[in-house]
């Protein structure tokens, strides 16, 4: 691979900014949290001693600052996997690209990665409004096998791969875990698990309004598979951090249990819980 980039492959803006993101390099910091909803992102920035940058384009909304003496990003990704790919390219470029000349840098840099999100579960004795990080996950959705270099197993992946029955889908699996060495940030969570990540909301998650889902069983199925519980951006994080050298983490504040029928009483309130015992992990 030539190290000098065509246009047509490092899109910028006119003011040299990575093109969907809208930023520069100085703009984000080495931990950054990802969350998916845009309105999220200045309910964690609030907690930041002080807001140095505010920048968005389309979905993607980004606040830098500092909290306690650190400097903090905090970028909203939008939904799904597709967006993920967006996010995790263009912060790798920010960092480990010289924009101006469009070349890689010969010095590598490792950014933290911290998705905060909700999600589903599908173990019936995970309780709503708890903490969940993820360990392991597997996508549904096919991203990671459009990159030629990916390539993961592990004991979780390969028992999965084995039992998982639904042939038609399987073609599309790939797995990745967690960055251990950063793991202990989030020890004493309630929940570690095994996450899978959907392509979509309906059918891939198992409702069915108008249009009827693949198997009434495919929840259950996944959860005697050793899936905890399900969300929409986790393994393209997981998966492209492993690719471009990045370290990330997922935790989920569980606001539903699809086994049991239940929700969340105050969604919002666990939010804030989430973002407030993320924050003192991170940057204690």
């Amino acid at each position: 691979m030539l190290n000098k980039l065509a246009a047509s492959e490092l899109v910028l803006n006119d003011d040299g900014s990575v093109y969907h993101l809208n930023l520069l390099p100085e703009d984000i910091a080495g931990k950054i949290i990802l969350v998916g909803d845009p309105d999220r992102v200045p309910k964690v920035s609030k907690y930041f001693d002080k807001i140095e940058i505010k920048k968005n384009k389309r979905e993607f909304y980004t606040h830098t600052g500092t909290l306690r003496g650190e400097r903090i990003t905090v970028m909203s990704s939008g939904i799904g996997t597709e967006n993920i790919d967006i996010v995790m390219n263009e912060l790798d470029a920010l960092v480990n690209i010289d924009l101006k000349n469009k070349e890689f840098k010969t010095e590598h840099t490792a950014l933290e990665l911290f998705r905060l999100g909700t999600c589903g579960s599908v173990n019936p004795d995970v309780e709503v409004d708890n903490m969940l990080v993820t360990q392991n996950v597997v996508g549904l959705d096919g991203l990671l096998h459009f990159y030629s270099d990916y390539q993961f197993e592990n004991e979780f992946s390969r028992n999965f791969l084995d039992k998982f029955p639904y042939e038609k889908i399987k073609p599309m699996l790939y797995f990745a875990d967690w960055a251990e060495e950063i793991s202990d940030y989030y020890k004493d969570a309630k929940y570690h698990g095994n996450t899978a990540t959907f392509p979509g909301f309906y059918a891939p998650q198992g409702r069915q309004l108008r249009l009827k889902a693949i198997d009434d069983q495919f929840l259950e199925t996944l959860n005697d598979l050793g899936v905890t519980n399900f969300e929409m951006e986790t393994s393209a994080i997981y998966g492209l951090s492993k690719l471009l050298g990045h370290k990330a983490l997922t935790v989920n504040c569980v606001i539903a249990n699809r086994r049991r029928g239940e929700f969340s009483a105050d969604h919002h309130a666990s939010e804030k819980n989430m973002i407030e015992w993320v924050l003192d992990r991170i940057i204690p």
